[in-house]
């Protein structure tokens, strides 16, 4: 699985970032421009990702990410896993969004 670091996915322009955590943990803080998919919803949402683009994954720490990473690559999306998560993303003071 590919893995990528909050510092590196801040510099790239225009990332397609799947936020897996559940609706209650994205309205309190996420990463700026991430789009809400919670785990428990990919299956029944997945023709709502892009199937052309790399999809950067995040959830609070990178292991709901990284589970569903792998459910993913199983059906041929590019994906890459964010390490250290929404965590990862606040501790280093990159752009976030409330509610």
């Amino acid at each position: 699985m590919q893995s990528i670091t909050v510092t590196e996915l801040a510099k790239l322009d225009g990332a397609t970032v799947i936020d897996v955590r559940e609706p209650d943990e994205y309205a309190q803080v996420r990463a700026a421009g991430a789009v809400s998919i919670p785990m428990s919803q990919i299956i029944d949402r997945i023709d709502e990702l892009p199937e052309d683009d790399t999809i950067h994954l995040i959830c609070a720490s990178g292991g709901r990410s990284g589970k569903v990473a792998e459910y993913l690559e199983t059906r041929d999306f590019d994906v890459v896993n964010v390490e250290g998560g929404t965590y990862a993303w606040t501790d280093a003071g990159l752009p976030v969004e409330q509610g």
